[in-house]
């Protein structure tokens, strides 16, 4: 393990939401109980085990502090400079990371779940956000106009936001075979709420889960379902649930919230490789920061927690030729997870 996080600096509770910034070694944090934090994730005493110091907050005594629960936090895509945050007060507000201060707040009517400012995006800066029961909201990582969105009454919908109409395609889990769902409504995902999806790298399959402890591969061009069988995905939350995807891997994995443990899935084939164990209570969200290959876990337990596959011992250059060959199987694999109680 990289690193354990305290969250209880700076009055963090409940770390329900994470944001790793991608070109820089920060960390942003938002928690139940609407602060704001800001980490430094660099170990500069290159000891496998460590507390990431919090440079800033925005705390309970902070005149612009979310008044409920933080649900998403956001870096701005292009510059780390600004940050996106939305909550339970009904706001999403537009920071000045210098500052710590709001240079916009926008006021819903309905309850603001789930935000997501577009990573490719060139031509617009758009935040999509979804109220009332939307639970979880995401951009195409490879259409900058495309935008899915999951819902508590079992949908899962494709936009364009070009389009006056909007809606692309409500995707079906029986791919239109309506004859195996005759008592269910038509055209839905799930037979539960949908409360997390997210995009593969490439942008051509897209990730949902769902209340119905089931997990589903979509082929977003096309609102196909690839059938991929994850086996039970355990999932009781009644909000949305972040999970995430590995990058430059082959093959690709899915790291998902799993009750107190974080399930490790081969994307394409639907394989459970290991459970990642280090938290005390549930796991509410995850993200990969891409460029360290690490893992940043929030739970219920008031801690975060940062992980990084085992390193391979180096294979000696002159081996006996009576040894068995070794395998070296994709680190991911192995059940080399560590965190920081194990390694005392």
């Amino acid at each position: 393990m990289l690193g354990f996080i305290s969250a209880r600096q700076a009055g963090l509770d409940d770390p329900v939401r994470l944001r790793r910034a991608e070109s820089t070694r920060s960390m942003l944090s938002g928690g139940s109980d609407g602060v704001i934090v800001l980490y430094d994730l660099e170990n500069l005493s290159r000891k496998p085990s460590y507390t990431c110091k919090a440079l800033c907050s925005v705390g309970r005594s902070h005149p612009d502090v979310h008044r409920f629960s933080v649900e998403t936090v956001q870096w701005y895509p292009h510059d780390t400079g600004m940050f996106t945050s939305s909550s339970f007060d009904k706001t999403l507000k537009i920071w000045d990371t210098n500052t710590l201060q709001p240079a916009d707040v926008f006021h819903f009517e309905g309850t603001v779940y789930s935000h997501h400012m577009s990573p490719v995006a060139t031509k617009h800066c758009l935040i999509a956000g979804h109220r009332q029961e939307v639970l979880a909201v995401s951009w195409s990582r490879r259409h900058e106009y495309i935008l899915a969105t999951a819902s508590a009454d079992s949908r899962v919908k494709l936009w364009d936001v070009r389009r006056a109409s909007g809606c692309l395609s409500t995707l079906d889990q029986h791919n239109g075979e309506k004859s195996k769902a005759a008592s269910e409504a038509a055209s839905t995902a799930h037979n539960g709420r949908v409360n997390g999806l997210c995009y593969t790298n490439d942008g051509l399959h897209l990730l949902t889960i769902g209340t119905d402890d089931r997990m589903r591969l979509w082929n977003s061009s096309t609102g196909e379902n690839t059938l991929v069988n994850y086996g039970k995905v355990c999932n009781e939350s009644r909000k949305g649930l972040k999970f995430t995807v590995s990058w430059g891997c082959n093959p690709e994995f899915a790291f998902v919230p799993y009750g107190s443990t974080i399930a490790v899935y081969t994307i394409f084939t639907g394989e459970l490789i290991t459970m990642l164990r280090g938290h005390y209570s549930t796991v509410n969200c995850c993200v990969l920061q891409p460029n360290f290959q690490e893992l940043y876990s929030g739970s219920k337990d008031c801690n975060i927690l940062a992980w990084i596959p085992g390193l391979r011992e180096p294979v000696p250059d002159d081996l006996s030729e009576k040894s068995p060959p070794q395998q070296h199987l994709n680190p991911a694999y192995e059940d080399a997870w560590s965190s920081s109680d194990d390694e005392g």
